[in-house]
């Protein structure tokens, strides 16, 4: 899911040991928990240290969304995308287009699970934004949009984020709309964060001491300014808004390894780099100032250990997280329950797959990514998951590739 990272040109000073990525794992606890609709019958437990459901909880509902339009290119994915409850017990999928780079974009899909669904992409050019069921403005030719994360503000206009990959640009944009229809990227210059390829983070180390490029890039627009260090992230993000209004981001932060750390993985697409989750908070969704680590691998994790996103669903208990649980050496990729009371703070009781991963070769033997929350209706949790049949690096996989959208459901997402 993420670019392949070329180390090569990297700050040889900067490199981190094992032992000092851990120490800088450590992390401070200050920030408010959120509302959602209330699950009575967990609320009602009172369970001091919240553990979740067994997996076998979980019942699987098969492939919902898969390609069947031409301009799909054969693979889709809805991988930090919401899924948002229609009427007549039907849905909104957003998701992304993700075979070719060049054909990448964003779509929705509308309809009940199980039954053919009505498919729209997004409709983007670099001026005002097209009359169409999506279509997204003031986006530069040639920059193509995928993972969205769609955001409803209390004054009614919709915000929409997305990473957009293009000649030199790797980086999240946010739009914003009156219909929920018709999105306008707010600055195309001025992203919220960018990934170490692009132009932008040329000269720019991460906080992490990252540098892919390590002079300027001499093209950058004269009214395009440089990334500041804390912009710099992978491209796994989630964000969401909280009651107060403001605003929390979950990114993935790469840490580089030497060598001959334990946690270097020679067969990663990106080796000597660890992924690890940051949390960034911010007042008004664009300018987030506040980052700090709160998930990384420590003592109790195996040497190939690394998190590849975090995915939120605030509780009347705390925030309940779906983490990407990434063991490097097997190329696999599962989803851990994680808890929190704070965004910051995050109990891993179970360290391995919630959600178990199908046995080859069903379309998610090899990974599970979840989407941007869980979803509470009629009762039952909902899960929308990207299911992948081949190791992440691309080298192996049970039949041909394939990327799709499957379902599970369970009563409660807490033990007992």
């Amino acid at each position: 899911m993420d670019r392949q990272v070329r180390t090569q040109g990297m700050d040889q000073g900067k490199r981190f040991s094992r032992r000092d990525f851990l120490r800088l794992s450590a992390c401070v606890a200050t920030a408010a928990t959120a509302g959602c609709q209330a699950d009575t019958r967990d609320a009602a437990s009172g369970l001091a240290d919240p553990t979740p459901c067994d997996p076998t909880r979980w019942q699987k509902h098969g492939v919902v969304l898969e390609a069947t339009e031409s301009w799909e290119g054969g693979s889709v994915q809805n991988f930090t995308c919401c899924a948002e409850p229609l009427e007549r017990g039907g849905w909104r999928l957003w998701y992304s287009v993700c075979e070719k780079r060049e054909d990448f974009n964003i779509a929705i899909a509308e309809g009940v699970p199980g039954e053919p669904m009505k498919k729209f992409p997004a409709v983007c050019t670099p001026g005002e934004p097209a009359d169409a069921p999506l279509s997204i403005g003031n986006l530069p030719v040639e920059w193509k949009p995928v993972q969205p994360v769609h955001v409803l503000l209390p004054s009614g206009r919709h915000r929409l984020y997305f990473w957009v990959h293009g000649p030199k640009i790797v980086r999240y944009l946010a739009a914003e709309s009156d219909d929920g229809r018709r999105y306008r990227v707010l600055d195309p210059q001025r992203a919220v964060l960018y990934h170490p390829s692009d132009r932008a983070a040329f000269g720019v180390p991460s906080p992490d001491g990252l540098l892919i490029h390590k002079q300027p890039d001499a093209g950058r627009p004269a009214d395009e300014p440089p990334a500041i260090s804390r912009q710099i992230s992978n491209d796994a993000t989630n964000l969401y808004q909280l009651p107060d209004g403001s605003f929390e981001m979950y990114s993935v932060a790469l840490v580089p390894v030497g060598k001959d750390d334990p946690a270097y993985v020679a067969e990663d697409n990106a080796p000597g780099l660890i992924r690890v989750i940051d949390r960034y908070a911010s007042a008004d969704g664009l300018h987030f100032d506040d980052r700090r680590r709160v998930i990384a691998p420590d003592s109790a994790d195996p040497s190939d250990q690394q998190f590849y996103y975090l995915a939120v669903t605030p509780t009347p208990r705390g925030r309940v997280g779906m983490l990407g649980h990434y063991r490097c050496k097997a190329q696999t990729m599962d989803l851990e329950w994680c808890y929190s009371t704070d965004g910051i703070n995050w109990q891993r009781p179970r360290r391995s797959g919630w959600l178990a991963r199908g046995n080859p070769p069903a379309p998610d033997c090899y990974g599970i990514y979840g989407n941007s929350r869980l979803v509470l209706r009629d009762g039952r949790w909902h899960l929308f998951y990207t299911a992948v049949n081949s190791a992440h690096n691309g080298k192996h996989s049970y039949g041909p590739p394939r990327q799709c959208v499957m379902l599970a459901t369970t009563d409660s997402i807490w033990a007992g």
